[in-house]
């Protein structure tokens, strides 16, 4: 490049000394100041155009030179597309991450050594309160200002992840990992974990309640062993205690034999088997066994205003409508009424338990169907029941795609209404219609 600039000087020289010969020596020096001059000036005006593009826009093309000039805008040229190409793939590469970064489930905030906020995505700002164009530069913990994260931002062990409650989210835990990489930055990921946290309090309570519910009958057995065995007892009062002891393995049998089906139900590999049957024979059954249940201490009364066949699992159905009228016996002073109706509507079938019992206070209802929740532990106990009858209940409607309607309050009795979806109830009243008198009364019982 340097010997191509040498030739515009070279030229003037070689004219200056054609010219001396002929012109004389003040001709040929004229001459060759004015080359030089016209160099000069042709130098002044390339510096000036790449002046003028260098303090522009780097997208303005660059400008065309001739002579050397033309060498040296060339390899500008080259450059400056290069380094266009580099930009033009970071850019993607950030719209990349940070698209990628935008559909993570999780939060992710980039810190600087000092444990200011660089960036964020939306997720961060659902979970952490970041609104990076407030609170760009700032330093998380003047947002996330619980003593666990603090305590674990500054501690510096990242080993683990910390636990924190969300900023923004009533009721969102989340599990917070931070990442150091490069020089003494940060990588701040959020992730809900509510869904977990339920379900490992909901194992760690499920495991306590087993033990709960399994220890006093298996210590008041324990105890009429050992007085069985140490004792010489009279044969009326061994009789009593092995009625008490056959009564403790009842409820111990009637504990497994609901968390069994209670497993079954919640299992994603059971699938109900359903058919379509009649819903009057089994209504009937339920009749009976809460009369059964009650032994003539409730006034019990079955209303069926529409027969109807239902689709779905009988034995499931049959368990559910079981349990809400074994509840409602149960939970029933002596002489209380318990009316059980089943009518169809145009939303699908809807079968109905109403009692004069002690009631529920409202607090208490969203909790029902919880497993092992009692509202009174002592008066379920004694009353035999164990603690996962609506459980079940809620799982049977949950795979009929049907739902629970409690209606109750202290001393005012309850009503627990089952809807089933109009998809899986077809009338008789067709069928029927042509047999029946006009104006005919619903079925009681």
């Amino acid at each position: 490049m340097w010997r191509r600039g040498l030739l515009p000087p070279l030229a003037v020289g070689l004219v200056a000394l054609l010219v001396w010969p002929f012109a004389g020596g003040v001709a040929a020096l004229a001459l060759l100041a004015v080359g030089a001059l016209a160099m000069v000036l042709w130098h002044v005006a390339e510096l000036d155009g790449l002046a003028r593009w260098a303090t522009g826009a780097l997208e303005d093309p660059v400008p065309e030179g001739r002579g050397i000039w033309a060498l040296v805008y060339d390899a500008l040229y080259r450059r400056v597309r290069l380094r266009s190409a580099r930009q033009r793939d970071l850019r993607l590469a950030l719209d990349r991450f940070v698209s990628g970064a935008e559909a993570l489930p999780e939060g992710v905030v980039l810190l600087d050594a000092a444990n200011r906020i660089e960036w964020a995505n939306r997720r961060a700002e659902a979970h952490l309160g970041v609104n990076l164009r407030q609170d760009a530069r700032s330093p998380i913990v003047n947002l996330v200002r619980q003593p666990a994260f603090v305590q674990y931002l500054v501690g510096g062990d990242f080993s683990e992840p910390v636990v924190v409650e969300s900023q923004r989210e009533a009721g969102t835990t989340l599990s917070v990992q931070v990442v150091p990489f490069g020089v003494e930055e940060k990588l701040l990921m959020s992730r809900d974990i509510t869904r977990l946290e339920a379900v490992a309090r909901m194992r760690r309570d499920f495991i306590a309640n087993v033990s709960h519910e399994l220890k006093t009958p298996l210590t008041v057995l324990t105890g009429f062993l050992e007085t069985l065995a140490d004792m010489r007892l009279e044969e009326r009062q061994r009789q009593r205690y092995l009625a008490l002891m056959a009564e403790q393995t009842r409820n111990m049998q009637r504990l497994v034999d609901d968390l069994l089906a209670l497993s079954t139900l919640e299992s994603e590999d059971s699938v109900p088997h359903e058919a379509e049957f009649a819903i009057v024979p089994l209504l009937l059954q339920v009749s009976a066994d809460a009369k059964a249940l009650s032994d003539g201490r409730h006034e019990i009364t079955l209303d069926i205003r529409d027969p109807a066949n239902v689709v779905g699992s009988r034995d499931e159905l049959s368990s559910a409508f079981g349990n809400l009228v074994s509840n409602a016996v149960r939970y029933t002073p002596d002489g209380g009424r318990i009316a059980l109706a089943w009518r169809v509507s145009s939303d699908g079938g809807e079968f109905s338990v109403i009692d004069t019992g002690i009631g529920i206070a409202n607090e208490h209802i969203p909790r029902l169907t919880e497993r092992f929740y009692r509202v009174d532990r002592s008066r379920s106990r004694a009353t035999g029941g164990t603690g996962l009858g609506l459980a079940i209940v809620k799982h049977v409607l949950m795979r009929h795609q049907a739902e629970l309607l409690i209606d109750s309050a202290p001393s005012q009795g309850s009503r627990f209404t089952v809807r089933l979806p109009a998809r899986r109830v077809h009338t008789l009243a067709e069928a029927t219609s042509s047999d029946a008198p006009a104006g005919s009364a619903p079925i009681g019982y």
